[in-house]
C-alpha cells in the first residue's frame, strides 16, 4: 500500500515505476490505447496459435484450427460453434 492507501497494480514494481506509467497511460489518446491493445490481441493470438501448433505438431490444419477455438473460446463454446471439435480434449 502506498502512504494514501492504495493498493498498488502490481505487487512486483515500485510505486515510482507505476505513477510513471499511469501518468504515461493518461497522457495517450484513445487511438493509441486501442492501438497498443489491438496490437497485444494480436500478439497473444499468435502465441496462443504457436502453442497449440508446438503441441500437436502431427495435427492436420483443421484439428489445429479446432484446437486453437477450444483454447481461445472454452470447450463448451468451441463445441457449440463447431461440433467437429467434439473429439478433442481440452
Amino acid at each position: 500500500m502506498d502512504s494514501a492507501g492504495r493498493q498498488p497494480l502490481a505487487a512486483d514494481t515500485p510505486f515510482e515505476v507505476e505513477q510513471v506509467q499511469i501518468a504515461m497511460w493518461q497522457r495517450m489518446t484513445p487511438a493509441d490505447k486501442i492501438r497498443i491493445v489491438s496490437a497485444m490481441c494480436r500478439r497473444l493470438h499468435t502465441l496462443a496459435a504457436e502453442g497449440v501448433r508446438s503441441r500437436h505438431s502431427m495435427a492436420d490444419p483443421r484439428e489445429q484450427f479446432l484446437r486453437l477455438a477450444i483454447v481461445r473460446l472454452g470447450y463448451d463454446v468451441a463445441v457449440e460453434a463447431f461440433p467437429d471439435a467434439a473429439g478433442l480434449k481440452p
